[in-house]
Parts: structure tokens; sequence; C-alpha cells
């Protein structure tokens, strides 16, 4: 058992003898909720927020985050990444992440052409509120085609930009 959790894509294991004598394991593997992308090193976050390393037998289908992630900002942006995997409509629409070295985040969509000023990591529920309602808005109107830039910094309003 402790040979089986010293593994990198293993989160827990269970090794045990059952009653009639075969001895039994239960694994369960790490979760992947974002890939990141720094030139040569490239690794997953897993949705502990630990570091996890890519395999040879599965690509996970999770957003791809350029930019630095350090001990200051890791723990803020691990929760911003488990909001957008627990989330259906996020995890289906938000590709790619940016960091910027100012902090703020620059996000990408699956189906548009437009890229997402979202802050900091501050108010991050608020923002992903006000950016659905905002989508669910724009679909009716198909005004989602006309816009380069959505603005969520702020937390009372969604700022577009054409």
């Amino acid at each position: 058992e402790k040979n089986l959790d010293t593994q990198d894509m293993i989160e827990k294991s269970d090794v045990f003898v059952s009653i009639d004598g075969v001895l039994k394991a239960r694994v369960k593997q790490k979760t992947p909720i974002a890939r990141v992308y720094d030139g040569d090193n490239s690794f997953y976050i897993d949705y502990e927020g630990d570091k996890m390393p890519l395999s040879d037998n599965f690509t996970a289908r999770v957003p791809l985050v350029s930019g630095a992630i350090n001990e200051k900002n890791n723990e803020d942006l691990a929760t911003l990444f488990r909001t957008i995997y627990d989330d259906a409509f996020l995890k289906k629409n938000i590709i790619a992440i940016q960091i910027m070295p100012n902090g703020s985040l620059k996000m990408f969509n699956r189906n548009y052409d437009y890229f997402i000023d979202f802050g900091r990591t501050m108010n991050v529920d608020k923002k992903f509120r006000n950016y659905k309602a905002f989508f669910q808005k724009a679909v009716l109107d198909s005004s989602l085609y006309k816009y380069k830039k959505i603005d969520l910094r702020f937390t009372e309003q969604v700022v577009c930009t054409k």
C-alpha cells in the first residue's frame, strides 16, 4: 500500500486480503483539472492543487494553462481550476488560461473568437455568474460573434469590446 501511494498518478490506495484469502487492491487515481505548459516543463494540476505528471496513455480534456504558477498564487489558481472543473458549462467552454505577469488571467473560449479578461482571482463565483448571465443573453441575440474581448474584472458589470 505504501509503495502504491508513492506513485505520482495515485491519490489513494487500499490493499487487503479478503475473507477467502484473495489479495485485493483498490486504487483511486488523481483527477487532473488543468494542464500547465511552461516551456519545456508540462504537467497537470490535480483536484487537490498538487502537481501531477503527464501520462503516456491518457490525455485529459482540461484547460491549458500558460504563465507562472508560484507559491503565492498556487492555492487561488487551484480553487479557480476546481470551480471550472465542477461546472459543466465552464468545463465545456473554457479551453485555455493565460496567467499574465501582473497576476491577472486571460481565458479563451472553445467556440467563439473572443477572450475573457478575468482579472485577478478575487470574487471568482460572482464573475463566473456574471459571465453565464451575459452568455445566455448574448446567445439569444447572436451577438457573441461580434465581440473580441469580454471584461469580467468588475463585479457589478460585464464590459464587452467589439
